[in-house]
């Protein structure tokens, strides 16, 4: 039985300067290795879908492809990080949740709700997600080889594993896993006006490999590295687009790297880290005619950083970030951006009042110079803790918001268009909420925020004339209607969050952690322009899961509901429905101290339902499982 996680004595490492979440005057939730393992979910984005003020859209399910949102953000505005580096896409946020780990590798994963541009710089607008891993986290682990496989129905299978071994001061990792599958079978069907959409299978293929190593070089001098690949094959149909001509496939690979060494002291730390990405994507329309598109996306970036403790009440951070974006496509063209920015933080303690203050200016070829700042507040009253933060965030568009079908020739109507000439998105966040700790396992929170944003990015549906002569914008047919990228000039989000945690042990043998939120969100913009994706998340979010260990028996449960705008797709006969609620659930049992046996279930109601309008997601799934795990 693995020890839970005192809820008032987690640090988070995620603001940076690590703190206590009292401390820190954010909204803050930590999963720990125990409940990613078991909460019913076949994927990262399954995992994190029920963490309070965080909606996944996912198309498909099983970790083909999900976006994140977070606090009524679009998914291009969600930070995601490994290890404490930024993972997300250069390409397109769609890809950001393509994690380069396996579930086993994770020590932890933090979710930091509002902005923190002024810590991480672009993108860390609706939150934070931060990965830690268990060999680039500073614990000390058993060696250990855990593995898990499992037969579902419909046809399918899914394994996860890793390997650590750990000697005095080495650390050495290995992580697997697949996810494979026909998926469900989609029988032909003709529409009202005589038009044959074919039949067709939700495939989907889904490998990710990692070897990750640690060495104390000395007793104050730590490397560590890793190298991971990462690929997904699957049936894209209606993923983008509502056309009857659509039977997309998508081939995604990904290979991550990462290198880092930290030199660590009494009173301070100073750290590089090196990391590369590249990413390989090709995307077939339809197999009836030539549509294929290939992308190859390229990340470098290096953060250097120094953190000073000064004594006990107070804590300086500061550091460099140098990264250099890239991609080279037949639909998107050839390009490169270059961007450098620097941050300095401090945090100051004063008997039970805690501040932290983040100043950070960034230069990018996209957008040239922004500063962004932050301001966290908590204050400690018994068992209650309030907290206030305010912060500007930034974000610049991607390559697909840029330039997607600009290298196309007599471009169809109803397509998507980049725009070479995007500005910056600028946001400025407030918020204020209160925790109670009624005890070391259980937390109690309230947030109220309001987020104001200025010339935000989506897709609007805009007729040729209204295009202009915007350079690079590719061949457009005259009097056609595309969805062209445009900066929305004034946007508003309020929302509350309610959520309550709890994880305790009751003895050596029984067990309970579970939380339950409820987020409510309201987007409006100021043109009133019926755009994409910047009103797409849902107005009301119920979810909650608890795991329960009672004897050699365990069991979790894990449930969302979801209220939005409903809508339909005439073209394909497909609706978005306004309101659903999906229940998943485990059972398993110990068969001895190294093996256990377990049945999971997903969409146990057998709920139709969808995310994305076009790409339903799966029905009632039965997974037959085992998973051993040797400790030493």
């Amino acid at each position: 039985m693995q020890a839970q996680l005192e809820i008032d004595t987690i640090e988070i490492s995620s603001t940076q300067i690590p703190l206590k979440i009292q401390e820190t005057g954010r909204s803050i939730t930590v999963l720990d290795s125990k409940e990613i393992l078991e909460i019913p979910s076949t994927s990262f984005e399954e995992i994190i879908q029920n963490v309070p003020g965080l909606e996944i859209q996912s198309r498909g399910g099983f970790g083909v492809q999900g976006d994140i949102l977070m606090r009524g953000s679009t998914f291009t505005q969600v930070l995601v990080l490994i290890d404490g580096v930024k993972m997300n896409d250069p390409l397109t946020g769609h890809f950001n949740s393509y994690m380069a780990v396996s579930l086993g590798e994770i020590e932890r994963i933090e979710i930091m709700r509002g902005p923190a541009a002024a810590l991480y710089g672009a993108d860390a607008v609706g939150g934070v997600i931060n990965i830690i891993t268990k060999t680039f986290s500073n614990q000390d682990h058993e060696n250990a080889v855990m593995a898990d496989f499992s037969y579902s129905e419909p046809a399918g299978i899914q394994s996860n594993g890793a390997i650590h071994f750990q000697k005095e001061k080495f650390k050495l990792g290995f992580g697997f896993q697949f996810n494979k599958s026909d998926g469900e079978f989609y029988s032909e069907r003709i529409l009202a006006d005589s038009t044959t959409l074919s039949s067709y299978n939700s495939f989907f293929d889904i490998k990710t490999f990692s070897v990750s190593a640690s060495y104390k070089l000395k007793d104050d001098l730590n490397l560590s590295f890793r190298s991971a690949i990462d690929g997904r094959d699957f049936s894209a149909r209606y993923f983008y687009t509502n056309s009857t001509f659509d039977k997309s496939t998508e081939t995604v690979g990904q290979w991550w790297n990462h290198l880092a060494v930290t030199k660590t002291t009494g009173n301070s730390s100073t750290g590089v880290n090196v990391a590369y990405k590249r990413n390989n994507d090709e995307f077939v329309f339809s197999p009836d005619f030539p549509s294929t598109n290939n992308h190859t996306s390229q990340y470098f970036n290096v953060l250097l950083h120094r953190l000073q403790y000064i004594n006990d009440q107070c804590k300086l951070k500061g550091g460099i970030q140098i990264d250099q974006r890239s991609i080279e496509s037949n639909d998107r063209g050839d390009h490169a951006d270059f961007h450098v920015g620097s941050y300095i933080m401090g945090a100051f303690e004063f008997d039970r009042f805690n501040t932290s203050l983040s100043l950070r200016g960034d230069y990018d070829e996209n957008y040239e110079f922004e500063f962004s700042p932050q301001l966290n507040l908590s204050y400690k009253f018994n068992k209650l803790v309030y907290r206030a933060s305010a912060g500007k965030s930034i974000r610049a568009a991607d390559y697909t918001e840029r330039y997607v079908s600009n290298n196309l020739v007599d471009l169809t109507p109803g397509r998507s268009l980049g725009n070479p000439s995007l500005e910056a998105e600028k946001s400025w966040s407030v918020e204020a909420g209160a925790d109670y700790f009624a005890s070391k396992s259980v937390r109690l929170g309230v947030t109220v925020f309001s987020r104001d944003s200025e010339n935000l990015i989506d897709f609007v549906q805009t007729n040729e004339s209204e295009i202009g002569n915007i350079s690079e914008t590719g061949s457009l047919q005259s009097g056609a209607d595309y969805f062209f990228a445009k900066n929305v000039t004034s946007v508003q989000t309020n929302g509350l969050e309610i959520f309550a945690e709890l994880s305790h042990n009751f003895n050596q043998r029984n067990a309970l952690s579970a939380n339950l939120s409820y987020t409510l969100l309201n987007t409006t913009n100021e043109e009133d322009l019926i755009s994409v994706y910047i009103s797409s998340h849902a107005r009301h979010l119920l979810s909650g899961n608890a795991i329960f260990d009672i004897g050699k028996w365990g069991l979790s449960v894990s449930m969302l509901h979801k209220n939005r705008e409903g809508r339909i797709a005439s073209s394909i006969d497909s609706a978005l429905e306004d309101t659903y609620t999906v229940w998943n659930g485990k059972i398993s049992i110990q068969i001895n101290r190294n093996f256990r046996a377990y049945m999971q279930v997903q969409n146990m109601f057998d709920i139709q339902y969808q995310n994305i309008l076009g790409a339903p997601m799966p029905g009632r799934w039965l997974f037959l499982g085992a998973s051993c795990n040797f400790r030493n």
